[in-house]
């Protein structure tokens, strides 16, 4: 019979590597799953989101900054350094009905843990158009976070652009009018779903401008980006506007595809439910953290937080069955 894990972590960004660090420092051996595979089109990286952001300046502890990738990088380290091990797997699928629980690899192979930890995190919804994602994988000027990325120099006093109409573009538009010298909303219809309250703010602003029927068929630049070529969605005209940024913001989707059929709680969006003020899920031994999780914050420090109270609930859940 294989091994039992005492913990196996799904994912390897900010959530699954503190959750590492934490268990590994607490004896608990953990294994560390490289992360899942998704059938979208979203760009999906071991390290998570942060490996698409070339400047992170709001974690705390780097003062002058540090990218995305050399900051998972650093995590890895540090999880490796307390005795975390790691495959490279994917995990496909999981098996939660009886102990241990089982988790199938795309190699074929059958991982056997005594908890989980979920932290697969969440993808930002693109376009899919080819130059927009070549951007956002070189940092040249296209970003899924405002708040994660709006204030870097590169985008200071510049004309910027949203995309979409809901809570989160308004609320990203209206971040990078603190920094923009303007913020264009392109929305593809002639009214935004977002809020009232969300509404009035944008409209209210002196350098943020709706786009209306509207929509991103190419975005220009080589090296960084340049502007956009739209499409109205009426008349089908197609125009130029020049920008030095992007914001996609057409939603999030979390990367729970592989927990089909396992029980696990999940909420309309598909976003894995948790008990209050704890990383539990509906399914003892089993728990969640970061993006996979939390549908409002989405930051790299947050995602940490919930991987550190990940590991000490699953270290409790341990022990209280060696008891």
């Amino acid at each position: 019979m294989a091994e039992i894990e005492n913990v196996v972590i799904i994912g390897s960004g900010p959530a699954g590597w503190t959750a590492a660090i934490y268990a590994a420092r607490a004896d608990l051996r953990p294994l560390v799953c490289i992360g899942v595979p998704k059938s979208s089109p979203a760009i999906v990286l071991p390290g998570g989101q942060l490996m698409l952001t070339t400047e992170v300046e709001n974690y705390p502890g780097f003062p002058d900054g540090i990218t995305g990738p050399d900051m998972m990088a650093d995590f890895q380290k540090q999880a490796e350094r307390f005795g975390t091990r790691i495959r490279g797997n994917d995990i496909v699928s999981c098996d939660f009905s009886e102990k241990p629980f089982k988790l199938e690899t795309n190699k074929g192979e059958t991982i056997l843990a005594k908890a989980v930890i979920i932290a697969t995190g969440a993808t930002a919804n693109w376009m899919g158009l080819e130059n927009e994602m070549r951007l956002a994988r070189s940092g040249g000027g296209v970003s899924a976070c405002a708040v994660c990325d709006g204030a870097l120099p590169a985008f200071r006093d510049q004309p910027l652009a949203v995309v979409g109409g809901g809570d989160s573009a308004l609320e990203e538009a209206s971040y990078l009018t603190k920094f923009a010298s303007k913020v264009y909303v392109i929305h593809r219809r002639d009214e935004f779903r977002a809020s009232k309250a969300m509404q009035k703010r944008i409209f209210a602003s002196a350098n943020a401008e709706p786009l209306w029927n509207k929509v991103v068929v190419d975005v220009l630049g080589d090296d960084v980006i340049t502007g956009v070529l739209l499409k109205d969605t009426v008349t089908g005209e197609e125009s130029t506007l020049d920008l030095r940024g992007l914001f996609v913001a057409i939603g999030h989707t979390p990367t729970t595809e592989f927990l089909d059929g396992t029980g696990i709680e999940l909420d309309d969006a598909k976003y894995i439910q948790l008990k209050t003020r704890s990383s539990k899920t509906n399914i003892p031994g089993v728990f969640a953290a970061g993006d996979v999780a939390d549908s409002v914050y989405r930051q790299a420090v947050s995602a940490a937080g919930m991987g550190c109270i990940a590991a000490l609930d699953a270290e409790h859940y341990l022990s209280a069955l060696s008891d």
